[in-house]
């Protein structure tokens, strides 16, 4: 009896150990993030609506990492520089690797946009944005975001139609909490992604971009592909 007991013990530690090798995250294999970003001001008015679609993936092809849905309306206040958002976001993750398992996440979130021109060449963007997470399974949670952007033009002094562009950007985010319920905890620090890519204007409204970005987080450090689509509606 007790040899067999042992056996079964055994084959249930090797089945649960397989498991986990299988689902680690492989972070030498590039993944995918495939993303269109629209934006639109309201003629004769200080709002507009802003969103993005993204579609994220582990391994550059169809093994889910997150499908991101997100849009919120727009204002321009006159006393102040930049666009500020009010916006709302849903969130679909998925596991690396063969399982099908996905959690789901709600956002709420405020934004300020603010611009500035360096060396007349150097066209930076601050974006600083404050979460409100309701992720399953989770308790509440809140997280700070600061990203700054800057794109510079190559073939032309400006990003004007028919502009080849450098796009670089860096972004950091802080947790609001630690404890995120049933006895787990986070650190303050949630994650870094640096970003660069080669950008084309091909009109007034719009521009592609194509590049690599690396995510740093404390269980995972991992490069993604990205392609985008920026387009003002």
């Amino acid at each position: 009896m007790l040899y067999r007991l042992f056996f079964l013990i055994a084959a249930l530690v090797g089945v649960l150990s397989a498991s986990a090798v299988a689902t680690e995250v492989d972070e030498d294999q590039p993944g995918g993030w495939y993303m269109v970003f629209f934006s639109k001001d309201l003629a004769g008015s200080r709002l507009g609506f802003q969103g993005d679609i993204q579609y994220r993936t582990w391994d550059g092809g169809s093994d889910l990492e997150q499908l991101l849905i997100r849009g919120g309306l727009t204002y321009r206040p006159r006393a102040l520089p930049g666009k500020y958002t009010l916006g709302l976001a849903n969130i679909t993750s998925g596991q690396f690797g063969d399982s099908k398992q996905t959690r789901t996440e709600d956002r709420t979130y405020q934004e300020a946009l603010i611009s500035q021109n360096v060396a007349e060449r150097v066209y930076l963007k601050h974006r600083m944005r404050l979460e409100q997470r309701w992720v399953n399974g989770q308790d509440f949670r809140t997280r700070f975001r600061y990203a700054l952007f800057a794109n510079v033009p190559l073939n032309q002094p400006d990003l004007s139609p028919g502009a080849w562009y450098l796009a670089l950007y860096n972004e950091i985010f802080i947790n609001g909490e630690r404890n995120i319920g049933d006895g787990k905890e986070v650190d303050y620090y949630d994650r870094n992604r640096f970003y660069a890519a080669l950008g084309y204007r091909f009109s007034d409204a719009g521009q592609i971009q194509a590049g690599y970005m690396q995510q740093h987080t404390n269980a995972v450090n991992k490069g993604q592909l990205q392609l985008s689509l920026h387009y003002s509606l």
